[in-house]
């Protein structure tokens, strides 16, 4: 299979998985296996097509970006959402992220990876079941401990396998958030932190990349980038109808298939 296939399949698998709560590093480890696309050059890959789902995400929320820049808004009586909720929901994983960096690269193994699948799909159900009632229906609803303790959740996310969306939507839930609302302020928050740590490990990938590998790596990064795009769009149209139980079972099948195909 030539490299063009290949980035073309794995950026259509990170931009669909990237900011559904079913891991896109369970995805990408599971299919970069069967397709045999390993080792460094595939790891520096991984990085540059990230970058592709997080432009998506920016294009999408580009408004709700620039607006948390007036930050005369912050401290005022109407509810808004402002840079603090931003800053709350992700200073803790930005902090446990610097701090245990290399033991959180560690982890990134197999094992590790089908454990964080079937731990975050126990935990998407419990938050399905368990969820308070709604009080917040729109981000800009949201308190600064709603959003602080959303930031708290997405700590697991640094778990290889665990999946950023499925932790902080089920945070969301959990502290009275709606799908929709708790899924927006997810995609918001994983934007800075994805920024942080995709901008780390690309400094350390610089001596990975070749002009040769250009036309490879542009395929997987607009691929990634349109693929993103559709999906954000589709899951925050879907999800307060469908909840996070399907994609729990999925992750629990995932996690079957990742023994399957990549321990055994």
């Amino acid at each position: 299979m030539s490299d063009h296939i290949i980035a073309f399949i794995l950026g259509i698998v990170e931009g669909l998985t990237e900011f559904l709560p079913i891991s896109s590093t369970g995805h990408m480890i599971l299919v970069g296996n069967l397709l045999g696309f390993e080792g460094e050059k595939a790891s520096t890959f991984e990085v540059i097509i990230q970058l592709g789902s997080m432009l998506a995400i920016l294009v999408l929320f580009w408004k709700r970006f620039l607006s948390l820049l007036n930050f005369s808004s912050i401290g005022k009586p109407e509810k808004r959402l402002d840079a603090i909720h931003i800053i709350l929901g992700v200073l803790p994983a930005a902090v446990v992220g610097l701090v245990l960096h290399d033991f959180i690269k560690s982890l990134f193994s197999p094992n590790v990876v089908v454990i964080s699948l079937i731990a975050g799909a126990i935990l998407m159900i419990f938050a399905e079941k368990k969820h308070r009632a709604f009080t917040s229906t729109t981000v800009d609803e949201l308190s600064y401990k709603q959003a602080f303790t959303i930031g708290l959740f997405q700590c697991l996310a640094v778990i290889p396998g665990f999946s950023r969306a499925g932790s902080t939507i089920s945070g969301g839930l959990l502290v009275g958030a709606n799908h929709k609302t708790s899924a927006e302020f997810s995609f918001l928050v994983a934007l800075p932190i994805m920024v942080g740590a995709t901008g780390l490990d690309l400094v350390k990938s610089l001596h990975f990349l070749h002009t040769s590998d250009i036309p490879m790596f542009a395929i997987g990064f607009i691929t990634a980038f349109v693929v993103a795009m559709v999906v954000a769009v589709l899951f925050l149209k879907i999800l307060g109808k469908i909840g996070l139980t399907v994609f729990a079972y999925y992750r629990i099948v995932l996690a079957a298939l990742f023994i399957v195909f990549v321990i055994l």
